[in-house]
């Protein structure tokens, strides 16, 4: 697949609007058939006795002779302004920008502009001047880090149209001490249509082989003779919650301007993580050879009651974040000092939990490995069809849970490194570009990973003779055997868990 996203770097061009009250329902255009008055700089502007008041900065997007596409999915813009040092027109400590931003669309370039958002913005400026602040120094640039400008959930239009004032009012302080600035330049990031186009073949492909897989599985457990244990149960809510991540919903995002998409994604991707986690620690402790209180959610609460608050959270700032820009798309958490330090704080804080999580992962492998391991003793006394089985069985079991450890090693680093490109997005390093094979592969895992699970631990109905069953462990003759490394038998746990159970309790 190409590279997820593609950065467009876009310069806004200064328009002259000299009207009455600046008619709100006037548009200006950078250039086509009915292109604004341009100025040069802000030269032309003093000499012509133009005021700040009366200048637009015009954004038209996509680049001229080019139109956008659904299938960029989203828009997502970041601000870089050029501020020139002037000795009597200094850049104040901790200056604010207020900008006044409206957005249109129109999909002909005969049609009229069709405003979707207008607002009064405000960043913080964060700039640094590496020269001394002497007269020599006038006309060079200040060194400002980029501002999250805007995002959009969808791109349903083929053109649009950003206008941003810069309104000046010295009584009450608004735009006073922000420097002279020189230009605004915008730079425009959504994702490849190439890569979209791959993601959802792979969405389409992949949901019916888990759907038909989940049947398969449920129906083999509904013909057992017992209730399902928790495990199963905890397995067959893995497979929903990832048959909802993979519904490919997105095809609709082509026909329809639906703007919370992202946001749906968002939602979704966080009952997957929360299952997924949720599941591994389950799936350890329901091995663990010396716990007594088995197969009830309960004994898992200490575990999973913090992946719950986590999850609970995360929901929380991605509301705060995407769900008001439904309503407002220039919105952004990372505007605030608090929004910044919240957000920078969440992502550290997300970080350290996982990477605690994978190590007590870890932990409950080795102790399921070193008790296994301790039971493979008892084999020798077996005879030989069933010291094969249960070898093999081991072996099954242990392979299963080294790939568990890669699963969730990668999907820890997958989180971490998503979060952090948002991030870097949203600060404006534009130097990050995450591989397009990293989320195909990923996301190929998970559900290769899920597959795997059902299919390992469906029930079997392979039935063995009277010559093979008479173990040591307590298996009656006749009794449905498991070749795989289930925890369900016809009547009850598998040998690997019987045989735990058992040493438990003793």
């Amino acid at each position: 697949a190409p590279s997820p996203t593609t950065a467009v770097p876009y310069m806004s061009v200064k328009c002259i609007d000299v009207r009455k009250n600046h008619h709100k329902t006037k548009w200006l255009m950078p250039w086509g058939l009915n292109h604004c008055e341009k100025l040069k700089d802000f030269d032309e502007a003093m000499s012509r006795q133009i005021e700040a008041n009366d200048i637009v900065f015009a954004v038209h997007i996509p680049l001229p002779n080019k139109e956008m596409s659904p299938w960029f999915q989203f828009m997502l813009f970041i601000m870089q302004l050029d501020i020139a040092f002037k000795m009597d027109n200094d850049l104040k400590e901790n200056a604010e920008i207020t900008l006044d931003v409206s957005l249109a669309y129109r999909d002909n370039v005969f049609d009229e502009w069709q405003e979707i958002a207008r607002a009064i913005e405000i960043r913080k400026l964060k700039c640094t001047f590496g020269s001394p602040k002497t007269l020599e120094s006038e006309g060079r640039h200040y060194d400002c880090d980029f501002l999250p400008f805007m995002e959009i959930g969808s791109v349903a239009h083929k053109y649009y149209l950003i206008n941003i004032r810069l309104p000046v009012n010295e009584r009450k302080g608004i735009n006073v001490g922000i420097g002279e600035i020189k230009d605004i330049r915008l730079v425009g990031i959504h994702q490849n249509g190439g890569f979209t186009k791959v993601w959802f073949a792979m969405k389409t492909f992949l949901t019916p082989s888990i759907l038909i897989i989940m049947v398969w599985y449920w129906r083999r457990i509904t013909l057992m003779t017992r209730a399902p244990v928790l495990l199963e149960k905890v397995i067959f809510a893995l497979g929903i919650s990832m048959t909802f991540i993979n519904i490919p919903v997105e095809w609709f995002s082509i026909g329809f301007d639906w703007t919370w998409m992202l946001l749906f994604g968002d939602i979704r991707q966080g009952i997957f993580y929360a299952m997924l986690l949720s599941f591994w620690i389950i799936f350890c402790g329901e091995h663990m050879m010396d716990q007594n209180e088995r197969n009830h959610l309960s004994g898992y609460w200490k575990q999973v009651g913090p992946i719950a608050v986590g999850s609970f959270c995360l929901f929380i700032f991605d509301m705060c974040e995407r769900g008001v820009q439904l309503k407002n798309p220039f919105y952004s958490i990372w505007t605030t000092e608090v929004g910044t330090e919240l957000a920078m704080a969440f992502i550290i804080v997300a970080g350290i939990c996982l990477c605690l999580y994978f190590l007590f992962l870890c932990f409950m492998v080795f102790q399921v490995f070193r008790n296994i391991s301790g039971k493979q003793s008892s084999l020798p006394a077996m005879s030989k069809a069933r010291r094969l089985h249960y070898e093999g069985l081991i072996f099954r079991f242990k392979f299963l849970m080294l790939i568990t450890l890669a699963c969730a090693a990668m999907t820890v680093i997958f989180f971490i490194v998503s979060q952090v490109t948002e991030g870097h997005w949203k600060w404006g390093d534009l130097t990050i570009q995450v591989n397009s094979a990293f989320f195909t592969g990923i996301y190929g895992m998970w559900n290769l990973y899920v597959f795997a699970l059902m299919f390992l631990y469906a029930p079997s109905h392979k039935n063995y003779g009277e010559d093979q069953s008479n173990g040591d462990l307590g298996v009656n003759s006749g009794e449905e055997l498991q070749l795989t490394t289930t925890i369900t038998h016809v009547d009850g746990p598998t040998e690997v868990y019987k045989l735990a159970r058992k040493e438990a309790q003793e």
